[in-house]
C-alpha cells in the first residue's frame, strides 16, 4: 500500500501534468482514505487569476478545487473531479 505522502505527490504530478506550462499556487487541502482501503482522496486547492474588471488593472485570485482518487495499491489517478466547497 501507498503512503499518503506517495498519493499527494502522485495527485500533484497528475495535476502539473495536465496544466504543464501554466502556474498556480497548489497546496494540499485534504487527504482521506476511504472506508475499505482502497483509495485515497486527495484535495488540492490553487488560484485562478481572473480581472477584477476591465477598467482596473488589478487581477484578483479565485480559489479552487480538485479532488484526485488515487489507487492505494498502486498509486494511479483513477479521476479528478470539481470539488465544491
Amino acid at each position: 500500500m501507498i503512503d499518503v505522502k506517495q498519493a499527494v505527490e502522485a495527485a500533484v504530478k497528475y495535476f502539473t501534468d495536465l496544466y504543464a506550462g501554466k502556474h498556480y499556487d497548489l497546496a494540499l487541502e485534504e487527504v482521506e482514505l476511504n472506508s475499505d482501503e482502497t483509495f485515497w482522496l486527495i484535495t488540492l486547492g490553487f488560484d485562478t487569476e481572473q480581472k477584477a474588471s476591465y477598467t482596473l488593472p488589478m487581477v484578483s485570485a479565485k480559489r479552487k478545487y480538485k479532488i484526485f482518487k488515487v489507487d492505494s495499491k498502486t498509486g494511479k489517478v483513477w479521476s479528478m473531479k470539481i470539488r465544491e466547497i
